[in-house]
């Protein structure tokens, strides 16, 4: 859905939020490949610290990537700091980022019963 909405510039800042929640999912699943209980957070900056702490090397691309979306949650949720114009060239490299990473960590996931 991201992918889409992005390619017709529609509705920034949900596109936005959608992809930082598909980010969370993608590092949650590789903190669990690495033996993390799964809790309930979406806080992409203690994800990420988790990911650190556990050696992942996706520290490169998800340590940034982390902080950006992170920024832009609460521009786009809260009044007053949604100031700044759209910018698609940086949510599309955004977008390619999680994708690298959505692939990263499938590949790196073994379906169950299989090794």
């Amino acid at each position: 859905m991201v992918i889409l909405v992005a390619e017709q510039r529609i509705s920034f800042g949900s596109c936005r939020s959608k992809l930082a929640e598909a980010l969370e999912k993608v590092l949650k699943a590789e903190l669990i490949r690495l033996g993390w209980t799964l809790e309930r957070t979406h806080d992409l900056q203690r994800l990420v610290k988790l990911l650190q702490q556990r050696g992942s090397d996706l520290m490169m691309i998800a340590g940034p990537l982390a902080v950006e979306l992170t920024e832009a949650y609460f521009a786009d949720r809260y009044p007053g700091f949604d100031m700044e114009d759209p910018d698609w060239p940086a949510l599309t490299k955004q977008i390619e980022f999680v994708r690298r990473l959505l692939t990263l960590v499938r590949g790196r996931l073994t379906p169950q019963g299989q090794s």
